[in-house]
Protein backbone atom coordinates (compact mmCIF):
# COMPACT_ATOMS: atom_id res chain seq x y z
CA UNK A 1 0.00 0.00 0.00
CA UNK A 2 2.62 2.51 1.02
CA UNK A 3 4.54 2.00 -2.67
CA UNK A 4 1.41 2.08 -4.19
CA UNK A 5 0.22 5.62 -2.45
CA UNK A 6 3.51 6.85 -3.24
CA UNK A 7 3.37 5.95 -7.32
CA UNK A 8 -0.05 7.61 -7.56
CA UNK A 9 1.86 10.94 -5.58
CA UNK A 10 5.16 10.26 -8.21
CA UNK A 11 2.55 10.66 -11.25
CA UNK A 12 1.01 13.69 -10.10
CA UNK A 13 4.70 14.65 -9.73
CA UNK A 14 5.27 14.31 -13.65
CA UNK A 15 1.80 15.47 -14.61
CA UNK A 16 2.71 19.13 -12.94
CA UNK A 17 5.57 19.01 -15.97
CA UNK A 18 7.66 20.81 -14.11
CA UNK A 19 11.55 21.08 -14.67
CA UNK A 20 13.27 22.50 -11.83
CA UNK A 21 16.89 21.41 -13.29
CA UNK A 22 18.71 21.51 -16.63
CA UNK A 23 19.75 17.58 -17.01
CA UNK A 24 23.19 16.65 -17.96
CA UNK A 25 23.19 12.95 -18.55
CA UNK A 26 26.31 12.89 -20.42
CA UNK A 27 28.32 14.27 -17.10
CA UNK A 28 30.23 12.68 -15.03
CA UNK A 29 32.05 15.71 -13.26
CA UNK A 30 30.21 17.92 -11.88
CA UNK A 31 31.45 20.78 -9.53
CA UNK A 32 34.30 18.88 -9.26
CA UNK A 33 32.85 15.94 -8.15
CA UNK A 34 33.83 12.98 -10.14
CA UNK A 35 30.15 10.37 -10.06
CA UNK A 36 31.55 6.52 -10.12
CA UNK A 37 29.82 3.46 -9.90
CA UNK A 38 32.15 0.81 -8.79
CA UNK A 39 31.34 -1.73 -6.67
CA UNK A 40 34.25 -1.55 -4.43
CA UNK A 41 33.27 2.13 -3.58
CA UNK A 42 29.79 0.80 -2.21
CA UNK A 43 28.47 -0.14 1.34
CA UNK A 44 27.84 -3.75 1.48
CA UNK A 45 24.54 -4.73 -0.27
CA UNK A 46 23.60 -1.55 -2.28
CA UNK A 47 24.95 -3.35 -5.51
CA UNK A 48 25.14 -0.41 -8.06
CA UNK A 49 21.86 1.25 -7.74
CA UNK A 50 23.18 3.67 -5.62
CA UNK A 51 26.03 5.52 -7.12
CA UNK A 52 28.78 6.57 -4.79
CA UNK A 53 29.86 10.68 -5.76
CA UNK A 54 33.49 10.58 -4.76
CA UNK A 55 35.29 13.58 -4.90
CA UNK A 56 38.00 14.34 -6.81
CA UNK A 57 39.10 17.63 -5.89
CA UNK A 58 39.54 19.74 -2.72
CA UNK A 59 38.24 23.74 -1.94
CA UNK A 60 41.35 25.73 -2.00
CA UNK A 61 40.71 26.62 1.62
CA UNK A 62 39.20 23.68 4.10
CA UNK A 63 35.82 24.57 5.55
CA UNK A 64 35.83 26.31 8.46
CA UNK A 65 33.84 23.70 9.87
CA UNK A 66 33.28 20.06 10.10
CA UNK A 67 29.62 19.73 10.58
CA UNK A 68 25.79 22.10 10.62
CA UNK A 69 23.04 21.60 11.62
CA UNK A 70 19.55 21.39 9.30
CA UNK A 71 15.75 22.21 10.76
CA UNK A 72 12.94 21.55 8.45
CA UNK A 73 9.43 22.58 10.46
CA UNK A 74 7.07 21.25 7.67
CA UNK A 75 8.30 17.50 8.30
CA UNK A 76 9.28 17.53 11.87
CA UNK A 77 13.01 17.60 11.49
CA UNK A 78 15.04 19.84 13.91
CA UNK A 79 18.97 20.44 14.62
CA UNK A 80 19.93 17.88 12.58
CA UNK A 81 23.34 17.18 12.02
CA UNK A 82 24.65 17.23 8.87
CA UNK A 83 28.78 16.29 8.21
CA UNK A 84 30.97 18.35 5.72
CA UNK A 85 32.68 16.06 3.04
CA UNK A 86 31.19 12.83 3.71
CA UNK A 87 29.49 9.94 1.94
CA UNK A 88 28.54 8.09 5.03
CA UNK A 89 25.45 8.75 6.31
CA UNK A 90 24.60 6.15 8.56
CA UNK A 91 24.70 8.55 11.96
CA UNK A 92 24.02 11.87 10.49
CA UNK A 93 23.15 13.82 7.77
CA UNK A 94 26.04 13.66 4.79
CA UNK A 95 27.16 16.76 2.60
CA UNK A 96 28.51 15.50 -0.71
CA UNK A 97 32.29 16.11 -1.00
CA UNK A 98 32.88 18.60 -3.51
CA UNK A 99 29.52 20.95 -3.55
CA UNK A 100 29.34 24.22 -2.04
CA UNK A 101 28.69 25.23 2.00
CA UNK A 102 25.79 26.83 3.50
CA UNK A 103 25.48 30.44 1.86
CA UNK A 104 27.91 29.56 -1.00
CA UNK A 105 26.78 30.09 -4.45
CA UNK A 106 26.19 26.87 -5.90
CA UNK A 107 24.40 23.71 -4.87
CA UNK A 108 24.63 22.74 -0.88
CA UNK A 109 23.69 18.71 -1.33
CA UNK A 110 22.68 16.44 1.47
CA UNK A 111 21.47 12.98 1.37
CA UNK A 112 19.98 11.39 4.16
CA UNK A 113 18.13 7.48 4.40
CA UNK A 114 14.28 7.59 4.39
CA UNK A 115 12.20 4.55 4.96
CA UNK A 116 8.47 3.98 5.96
CA UNK A 117 7.05 7.35 7.67
CA UNK A 118 5.80 5.02 10.73
CA UNK A 119 9.51 4.33 11.55
CA UNK A 120 10.38 8.28 11.38
CA UNK A 121 11.45 9.54 14.75
CA UNK A 122 13.98 12.19 15.91
CA UNK A 123 17.41 10.93 15.76
CA UNK A 124 16.82 7.99 13.87
CA UNK A 125 18.97 7.84 10.74
CA UNK A 126 17.88 5.32 9.06
CA UNK A 127 14.35 6.99 8.47
CA UNK A 128 15.77 10.40 8.75
CA UNK A 129 14.14 11.44 5.34
CA UNK A 130 11.08 9.21 5.57
CA UNK A 131 9.09 11.97 5.31
CA UNK A 132 10.79 14.05 2.59
CA UNK A 133 8.12 13.40 -0.29
CA UNK A 134 5.47 15.42 2.39
CA UNK A 135 7.41 18.82 1.72
CA UNK A 136 5.76 21.38 -0.80
CA UNK A 137 6.95 24.41 -2.93
CA UNK A 138 7.18 27.31 -0.10
CA UNK A 139 8.08 25.23 2.85
CA UNK A 140 11.06 26.62 4.69
CA UNK A 141 14.11 25.08 5.62
CA UNK A 142 16.82 26.38 7.75
CA UNK A 143 20.53 25.99 8.30
CA UNK A 144 22.66 26.78 11.35
CA UNK A 145 26.32 26.97 10.22
CA UNK A 146 29.19 28.54 12.19
CA UNK A 147 27.26 30.80 14.26
CA UNK A 148 25.16 31.79 10.97
CA UNK A 149 21.38 30.99 10.25
CA UNK A 150 20.69 30.75 6.74
CA UNK A 151 17.13 30.36 5.21
CA UNK A 152 15.91 28.17 2.29
CA UNK A 153 13.38 27.95 0.34
CA UNK A 154 11.78 24.84 -1.57
CA UNK A 155 11.15 25.78 -5.45
CA UNK A 156 9.46 22.10 -6.14
CA UNK A 157 10.53 18.44 -5.97
CA UNK A 158 11.99 16.15 -8.48
CA UNK A 159 11.94 12.02 -8.96
CA UNK A 160 14.90 11.20 -10.93
CA UNK A 161 16.02 7.72 -12.07
CA UNK A 162 19.40 6.63 -9.96
CA UNK A 163 21.78 7.48 -12.59
CA UNK A 164 20.59 10.67 -12.97
CA UNK A 165 23.78 12.24 -11.19
CA UNK A 166 23.46 15.37 -12.85
CA UNK A 167 21.07 16.60 -9.85
CA UNK A 168 24.26 17.58 -7.73
CA UNK A 169 24.38 20.73 -10.31
CA UNK A 170 22.92 24.17 -9.49
CA UNK A 171 20.06 24.79 -11.76
CA UNK A 172 22.25 28.23 -12.61
CA UNK A 173 25.61 29.62 -12.25
CA UNK A 174 24.63 32.50 -10.32
CA UNK A 175 22.13 31.42 -7.70
CA UNK A 176 22.44 29.96 -4.41
CA UNK A 177 20.54 26.75 -3.70
CA UNK A 178 20.02 23.89 -1.34
CA UNK A 179 19.24 20.06 -2.52
CA UNK A 180 18.04 17.40 -0.02
CA UNK A 181 18.07 13.54 -1.60
CA UNK A 182 16.51 10.02 -0.60
CA UNK A 183 15.57 7.41 -1.77
CA UNK A 184 12.27 6.39 -3.09
CA UNK A 185 9.96 4.76 -2.61
CA UNK A 186 9.54 4.82 1.09
CA UNK A 187 11.56 1.65 2.01
CA UNK A 188 13.21 0.72 -1.26
CA UNK A 189 16.10 2.57 -3.47
CA UNK A 190 14.29 2.31 -6.58
CA UNK A 191 14.65 6.12 -7.10
CA UNK A 192 16.02 9.11 -5.93
CA UNK A 193 13.99 11.83 -4.59
CA UNK A 194 14.98 15.80 -5.49
CA UNK A 195 13.99 19.00 -3.04
CA UNK A 196 15.27 21.72 -4.48
CA UNK A 197 15.27 25.30 -2.42
CA UNK A 198 16.80 28.45 -2.74
CA UNK A 199 18.32 30.77 -0.18
CA UNK A 200 16.06 33.49 0.59
CA UNK A 201 17.38 37.46 0.77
Amino acid sequence: MPVLSFKLWEISLYNQNISLISSDPDSVTVLGVSIQNNQSLLPFGTSDNFPAFISNSRRATPPLYKEFTITIPSIKLENVKVVVDTNDFEKNLAHLPGSVLPGERGNVFITGHSSLPQLFRQGNFKAVFANLPQMKTGDEIMIEASGQTFSYQVKGLQIVDPKQTWVINPPDEKGRYLTLMTCVPPGLYLKRLIVLSELQP
